[in-house]
């Protein structure tokens, strides 16, 4: 049910038609996000994406608000590292509404200077909210050394005194550069059939003939491991143990997802059997990995109290080292593989996922990756391959360490 159609100025159109339901998902993507922007403008894909609901050349702020609320819809968007993404949910009929929507934000936004002098304050009200956050205090501090130096190591949001910085020509002068047909994808999930959805996207944007200027990005350097510790005023220490990954096209992404659920991914997992329910040292603990068009994160993380950071360290070095040690056994690994895919499958029963799902694998494996096609790659992945990842990547002397400690903690 997947089909795309790019159109004659660069727009990208992809669609899956689901008749069963009787809503739309739909997205305009932009191939840009905080790693293309110049380090004295960190923070402005984040900004635009706030400022561009302040208004447009066709309608004021309440009007954008009130579009697809009137309808019973649903409008917002995000900022991440690689792309942007503005998006609506809606009933069928109102599929021309919400596509239209969308692209008033794209294509015409204003920038009012008296709603950018508010939004700046507001986006460093966010930072605050941010840093009063622990886990996402660690996890910015693990990026920061992980790609240090490197934008991808920069906050989505910003600094403050980057983001303070920022005037409407700035934001207008990215938006010419990066919001041009060629970097636009327009998904849609839901009821909608492709042919209908390309002849709204051709009104809408047969002339949008604006032409970004030259576009690269800066590629990632060497990894080096890094330890890092800071204070906060905070009760609980918060630990990150973990390195540089795989990227999305990466033959072995398929057995890092099972590594990575049999490590950390949920309640049965190795590390919350063995370190919370065996010892009891923390509420939560988890892994994660992280895939980008170019490469990748991976690691550990959890929140104990500061004395048992040391002991807790062993014990995910241990978990770490069993992997790279010891194959699975055969019922482990089917376990692993079903929750994999049952992650997967009851992640598309949301038209939003669906629409999210298409759109990242457009802009990032350049096509589109059939669910069928998925499912034999979890259903390939053999306890040897799942070993030799390990054994790739778990070497203890490769591993960043970030720990943030609470004031006068002592480890």
């Amino acid at each position: 049910m997947y089909q795309k159609t790019r159109l004659p100025g660069g727009v990208r159109v992809i669609t899956e038609h689901i008749p069963s339901v009787r809503s739309i998902s739909a997205g305009i993507w932009v191939h840009a996000g905080s790693r293309d922007e110049p380090e004295a403008k960190a923070g402005v894909s984040h900004l635009i994406e706030h400022m561009v609901f302040k208004g447009t050349a066709t309608r004021r702020m309440h009007q954008i608000a009130r579009r697809l609320e009137s309808v019973g819809g649903y409008l917002n968007a995000f900022t991440g590292k690689e792309y942007t993404c503005f998006f609506a949910r809606a009933l069928d009929e109102h599929l021309d509404r919400a596509v239209d929507t969308l692209a008033d934000l794209v294509l015409r936004p204003v920038f009012p200077e008296k709603e950018l002098l508010k939004e700046k304050a507001v986006v460093l009200e966010e930072m605050k909210m941010y840093e009063d956050s622990a886990e996402d205090v660690v996890f910015d501090r693990f990026e920061r050394a992980v790609y240090a130096g490197h934008p991808l190591g920069r906050p989505i949001v910003g600094f403050p005194e980057t983001v303070g910085k920022l005037t409407r020509q700035d934001l207008l002068d990215y938006v010419q550069t990066h919001y041009v047909p060629e970097r636009l994808v327009l998904a849609v999930a839901g009821n909608a059939r492709h042919e209908r959805v390309v002849r709204i996207a051709s009104k809408i944007f047969g002339a949008a003939d604006r032409k970004g200027g030259a576009w690269s990005r800066e590629p990632v350097g060497p990894y080096e491991a890094r330890r890092l510790r800071e204070e906060k005023p905070i009760q609980q220490a918060h630990l990150i143990l973990g390195r540089r990954g795989l990227d999305i096209r990466h033959p072995r992404r398929t057995a890092l997802s099972i590594l990575n659920t049999l490590l950390g991914g949920g309640m049965s997992s190795r590390l919350n059997q063995n370190i919370r329910e065996k010892y009891g040292y923390c509420y939560h603990v988890s892994s994660f990995a992280n895939m980008h068009s170019d490469t990748g994160d991976l690691g550990v993380y959890m929140g104990t109290d500061p004395a048992r950071i040391p002991r807790a360290t062993k014990l995910i070095f241990r978990e770490l080292d069993r992997l790279c040690q010891k194959p699975v056994g055969s019922r482990t690994l089917s376990q692993a593989r079903s929750q994999v895919k049952g992650h997967i499958m009851l992640g598309l029963e949301s038209m939003s996922n669906r629409m999210m799902r298409i759109a990242r694998q457009e802009l990032l494996l350049d096509g589109y990756v059939s669910l069928d096609d998925i499912i034999e790659e979890v259903e390939q992945v053999e306890a040897a391959a799942v070993q030799d990842v390990a054994g790739a990547l778990f070497a203890e002397d490769a591993f960043s360490s970030v720990v943030l400690l609470p004031k006068n903690g002592k480890p």
